[in-house]
């Protein structure tokens, strides 16, 4: 993201951390607030059943985002002894991703109504589209199975039990470094997040009903 400023273009540069700021802290929120619907109220306690930026945005994670364009939010601390269900685990870290996809899908449909009426200017197009798409991403990003990402506290759920137990092993000892190698990778020029790009122009096709 820093090639933007170093090119000039700084209303895209404040639109995209304004609509990464927003999409990270949406996605956090999904996190809390499911949390406290599973019976765990640690979240909450801790300030982040909320989507005020301040209690999501970690100062450095945003720096990382600027630099080389991959970075972090706080994490959403959690109890898993307070989960009402054995099925809760998954639905906490499904609802940050489930709620990027409810962002993008009101931010490009209501943007839609709006330039349908007339209501729109360039700075709205960029944003909206921005918005859209980068909760599109985040939302497959974090839906990948290694290191902390949601994606690992999901899969288990769709194996059997002899290989959720081999993957929870393997993902412990190894998922950091793989994902990191994935960025590592990315950041070298690999296009390896492009394919993300392309999945998530792909699904926004799916979730426009205007």
């Amino acid at each position: 993201m820093i090639f933007l400023l170093q090119q000039g273009q700084w209303q895209i540069f404040a639109l995209l951390i304004i609509a990464l700021i927003l999409s990270l802290s949406f996605h956090e929120f999904g996190h809390a607030i499911v949390a406290k619907w599973q019976g765990d109220r640690t979240a909450e306690a801790a300030g982040r059943l909320t989507i005020n930026p301040l209690a999501h945005i970690d100062p450095f994670g945003l720096l990382m985002v600027v630099m080389v364009g991959f970075g972090y939010a706080k994490p959403v601390p959690t109890d898993p002894r307070n989960f009402k269900s054995r099925y809760s685990s998954p639905w906490v870290a499904g609802a940050g991703p489930f709620m990027n996809l409810v962002v993008a899908f009101v931010s490009i449909n209501v943007y839609l109504v709006l330039r349908t009426n007339g209501v729109h200017s360039e700075g709205a197009d960029i944003f909206f589209t921005l918005l859209a798409q980068i909760n599109l991403l985040l939302m497959l990003f974090n839906l990948i199975p290694l290191g902390p990402l949601d994606g690992h506290y999901m899969l288990p759920y769709f194996l059997p039990r002899s290989m959720a137990i081999s993957y929870h092993r393997l993902n412990m000892r190894y998922g950091t470094i793989a994902l990191m190698g994935l960025i590592v990778a990315s950041i070298a020029g690999l296009p390896i997040f492009t394919y993300l790009l392309r999945l998530a122009e792909v699904l926004m096709n799916f979730i426009i009903i205007v």
